[in-house]
C-alpha cells in the first residue's frame, strides 16, 4: 500500500467534513430526519416542527456550502495573483540577469580602451625616448634576435628535461630491478641455508 500524500489527506478530510464545520454530519443528521418524517406517523405539528428543523439543517449546509464556494472562489483569485506575482518577480530577475550581464560588457569594454590608452601611452612614451626610426628598428631587430635566442634556450632546456626525465626513468628502473635481484638473491641464500641445516644436523 503506498504512502498517503498531505494533499490526498486534506481531500479526503474534505469531503468527510466539508469546511470542517461538521457539513457531512449536518447532511447525515438531515438524511435521517427526513426518512424519519416520512416514515413517521407523527402529528401534522410535530411533523411541521420537524419540516423547520429539516429547512433550518438545509439552510446551514447551503450556507456552508455557499462560504465554502466563496473561499474555493477566493483561492482561486489569489492563487491567480500568485502566479501573476511569480511571472512578474521571474522577469524582473531575467532582466536583472540581463542587466547585469550588460554591465559586465561595459566593464570588460572599458578595461580594454584603458588597457589600450596604457599601452599607447607607453608606447609614446618610448617613441619620444627613442625618435630616430633607424634606431628603433635596429633595437627591434635586437630584440627578435634575442627572443629567438631566448626560444632556442627554452628548446634545449625542454630537450634537457625531457631527458633526464627519461633518464631518472631508467634509473629508477634500473633500481627496481637490482633491489629485486638482491631480494630473490637474499630468498636464494636463505633457501641454502635452510637446505644444508638439515644435513649438518644428520651428520
Amino acid at each position: 500500500m503506498g504512502a498517503v500524500t498531505d494533499d490526498e489527506v486534506i481531500r479526503k478530510r474534505l469531503l468527510i467534513d466539508g469546511d470542517g464545520a461538521g457539513d457531512d454530519r449536518r447532511i447525515n443528521v438531515l438524511l435521517k430526519s427526513f426518512t424519519k418524517w416520512c416514515n413517521s406517523p407523527a402529528t401534522a405539528e410535530e411533523g411541521f416542527t420537524q419540516y423547520q428543523r429539516m429547512l433550518g439543517t438545509l439552510a446551514q449546509c447551503e450556507f456552508s456550502m455557499g462560504k465554502t464556494l466563496m473561499v474555493y472562489d477566493m483561492n482561486l483569485r489569489e492563487m491567480e495573483n500568485y502566479e501573476k506575482i511569480y511571472t512578474n518577480i521571474e522577469q524582473n530577475i531575467t532582466s536583472a540577469h540581463e542587466k547585469i550581464a550588460e554591465c559586465k560588457k561595459e566593464i570588460q569594454r572599458a578595461k580594454r580602451i584603458r588597457k589600450n590608452r596604457q599601452e599607447y601611452d607607453a608606447l609614446a612614451k618610448v617613441i619620444q625616448q627613442h625618435p630616430d626610426r633607424h634606431e628603433t628598428l635596429k633595437q627591434l631587430e635586437a630584440l627578435d634576435k634575442e627572443l629567438q635566442q631566448l626560444s632556442h634556450i627554452k628548446e634545449n632546456v625542454d630537450a634537457k628535461l625531457e631527458l633526464r626525465k627519461k633518464q631518472f626513468h631508467v634509473l629508477l628502473s634500473t633500481i627496481q630491478e637490482l633491489q629485486q635481484t638482491l631480494e630473490n638473491d637474499e630468498k636464494s641464500d636463505n633457501d641454502d641455508n635452510n637446505q644444508e641445516s638439515p644435513a649438518e644436523n644428520g651428520e
